[in-house]
């Protein structure tokens, strides 16, 4: 997976850009606040998965324009393909010139993984942060997932919202059977396609960071679920969900939230059984979300057969040089895009391609 060529119009404080990049390490230099990262997260959005900054399209949009236009020519498997997208309110996607009825049909044609500094920090934030982190990568290798999370995530809602009203008006309980047959079917399928996502992880993670530390410690990866019993595939966890989502309405109505279903669930790191969030230091921990990272971008590519785009925001300021140099060795022969501003980072980096950014051009 390469991108030959990329066009950026109106998008932040990017009005024209073009450029093609090397096959190789591309690094982008300039000083903070010029658009480096905006051209980081204007690849990425061509994943088909929402920003790593924002969920609001207008934010996306230069202030001198009503919309945002982005362009590329890319390479996958050998075949070329081209894909845009318009965005305004809502964003327009197109492949190979044909209107796509969403974003999320680039899922699976174009392939990267973004690294940045809010990533580093995954193993020190909430739950909500590492389930985001899990359901990006599933996505990636599961299209139908996005969709599936989505119309999960609107029915807890929906659900909550008539919690509340239970809870004002005294009626309306029966309606709770409803959402819980949803809500039951949905998440016991994200349940499912998480653990097994979780089982290639817990596979290819510890190996990453065993090399990173050099055998150190050893690297587990477990899976908190907000229910106490066990099920085999998704139809088991889905009863399962459904049991306790039924058995919990006076709870739930005291509460006016959702108790039970995979947005309660979390991810728990442990080196040598020590639980990495609460007692590992920065360096482990920071090295254990490389590692996370690392893991998603080798399934991403034993699954799709081809490497995907590696995309570095402003990382290398975040990492000691032992960490720097391996990143950079294991990404060696895929196309990078690399983000900087001290010389020393750059000058360090084997560059195939630089290209300098000043208020938003290639100067």
């Amino acid at each position: 997976m390469n991108i030959e060529r990329a066009v950026i119009k109106n998008f932040r404080n990017i009005e024209n850009m073009e450029f093609e990049p090397s096959n190789g390490i591309n690094v982008i230099y300039g000083e903070n606040g010029h658009g480096k990262t905006n051209i980081i997260e204007s690849i990425w959005l061509f994943t088909g998965c929402n920003s790593f900054r924002t969920r609001k399209n207008t934010e996306l949009i230069n202030k001198k324009s009503e919309s945002s236009e982005l362009f590329t020519e890319f390479n996958s498997n050998g075949r070329h393909q081209e894909a845009k997208l318009i965005i305004k309110e809502k964003k327009e996607a197109y492949l190979n010139g044909i209107k796509q009825i969403s974003p999320r049909k680039f899922l699976g044609e174009f392939q990267a993984v973004v690294f940045s500094p809010s990533v580093l920090s995954v193993i020190r934030d909430g739950p909500s942060e590492k389930r985001k982190f899990l359901d990006i990568a599933i996505s990636l290798i599961r299209p139908n997932y996005a969709a599936l999370l989505s119309k999960y995530n609107k029915t807890v809602i929906q659900r909550n919202s008539l919690l509340k009203q239970i809870g004002t008006e005294k009626k309306g309980e029966d309606l709770l059977f409803v959402f819980d047959e949803e809500l039951a079917r949905c998440g016991g399928r994200i349940i499912d396609y998480r653990l097994k996502y979780l089982d290639d992880l817990s596979n290819a993670a510890p190996k990453i960071y065993s090399e990173i530390s050099n055998g150190r410690e050893i690297m587990n990866i477990s899976y908190i679920n907000s229910l106490k019993e066990t099920g085999s595939n998704n139809v088991e966890w889905s009863e399962i969900l459904y049991k306790y989502l039924s058995e919990n309405h006076e709870k739930d109505i005291i509460r006016q939230a959702t108790s039970f279903g995979p947005h309660k669930d979390d991810l728990e790191i442990f080196l040598d059984e020590m639980n990495v969030r609460n007692y590992g230091s920065q360096g482990q921990q920071r090295s254990c979300a490389l590692s996370l990272k690392i893991g998603e971008a080798t399934i991403l590519n034993n699954i799709s057969g081809e490497q995907p785009v590696a995309l570095m925001d402003d990382v290398m300021s975040e990492l000691d040089e032992n960490r720097q140099k391996f990143l950079m060795k294991f990404f060696d022969g895929w196309q990078v895009f690399v983000t900087c501003c001290d010389p020393s980072h750059r000058k360090k980096i084997k560059s195939d391609k630089i290209f300098e950014i000043c208020d938003g051009r290639i100067v």
